[in-house]
């Protein structure tokens, strides 16, 4: 089973899904953003969650809350393990730690 984030960022050159006919399916994103709803949060959080830490290039992936001002973003580790950091409130801002710089071409390649 396929899972499909909201938004994702890729650096480096995109590798689709070879199994995926449609080629909208890639292989190896960097960082994943989900924007959390009542009817797909419990989902989100749970089964997708687990499916994406299983992805080798995943270095982030991001909860925004629909409802409120609030994010949860999760980053790996060098040991592989998951770090959680949160931020409240309407001046709060969120770095992600995964960059990518703009190469020949406009293609993004990890720092």
């Amino acid at each position: 089973m396929r899972c499909y984030p909201d938004t994702t960022v890729c650096c480096g050159a995109i590798v689709p899904d070879e199994e995926d006919d449609s080629s909208e399916t890639i292989t190896n994103p960097t960082a994943l953003f989900e924007v959390l709803s009542k009817s797909t949060e419990a989902y989100d959080r749970g089964f997708k969650a687990e499916n994406y830490r299983q992805i080798d290039s995943l270095r982030v992936y991001v909860l925004v809350a629909q409802d409120a001002p609030h994010a949860e973003l999760y980053e790996r580790q060098t040991d592989g393990s998951w770090l959680l950091r949160e931020v409240r409130g309407l001046n709060a801002a969120l770095s992600v730690g995964a960059r990518c710089r703009a190469a020949a071409g406009g293609d993004l390649r990890p720092r």
